[in-house]
């Protein structure tokens, strides 16, 4: 099972690298919000240094859309996923890895250019080194609550829309305690390790629960 699994990252992440799309275009549209809200809020930047952890996360939360659709469409058009239900390994274990791939190629690039965008928006150093964690810790449980939307969404074909409209609710609280745990850590009301222990448990229990969900989804569609 670890040969199967590590085999079907490195399959994903080589597509990832030879096809390019969602991870470059999940960054640059993270760089257009950072980027834009600044103009519209004027020079203020106490008032930015304040918004920031929020939109640095709001940002991280839709740039994490693009592309997700595609986590299991393409190998539905090509038929790999008949290979993939098929195999001897079992599919939640196949559907763990491409989770893990998405993220390597979408969710951890954000969390590691999250400290680069936050000069964008006078945020201080400690600020962002705490963005960057919540985003290293919190952006799996996005990664794995969208692989359920896209399982469910797979044989729509252009299911982009819907599966935004499904997933969207399910993000909220991970985004809440996301933004929490980085504003504790500029001088919040509440200490940082409390909404950052929880958020790394939603993390956990949305891996264990988003892959039995999208592979059971997966089935169903089959």
């Amino acid at each position: 099972m670890t040969r199967a699994f590590l085999a079907l990252v490195l399959r994903d992440l080589r597509l990832a690298a030879r096809v390019g799309g969602s991870g470059a275009m999940g960054l640059v549209f993270f760089l257009m919000l950072v980027a834009v809200v600044p103009f519209a809020l004027g020079p203020d930047l106490n008032l930015l240094a304040r918004i920031g952890p929020a939109l640095l996360w709001f940002s991280a939360v839709l740039a994490t859309l693009i592309g997700l659709d595609r986590l299991f469409q393409t190998d539905v058009e090509d038929g790999a996923i008949d290979l993939i239900l098929s195999s001897d390994t079992p599919l939640e274990v196949l559907v763990a890895a491409k989770g893990v791939a998405h993220w390597l190629t979408t969710g951890l690039p954000l969390a590691l250019c999250a400290p680069l965008f936050g000069l964008l928006l006078a945020l201080t150093p400690g600020a962002m080194l705490s963005v960057a964690a919540t985003l290293v810790v919190g952006t799996p449980a996005l990664t794995f609550i969208g692989a359920v939307g896209a399982a469910l969404t797979a044989s729509l074909g252009r299911g982009g829309l819907l599966l935004a409209i499904l997933v969207m609710p399910l993000m909220v609280p991970t985004l809440i305690f996301g933004v929490s745990a980085a504003s504790a850590a500029t001088g919040g009301t509440i200490a940082f390790l409390t909404p950052f222990l929880i958020l790394a448990a939603l993390s956990l229990v949305a891996i264990v629960i988003g892959t039995f969900a999208a592979a059971a989804a997966l089935r169903q569609a089959a």
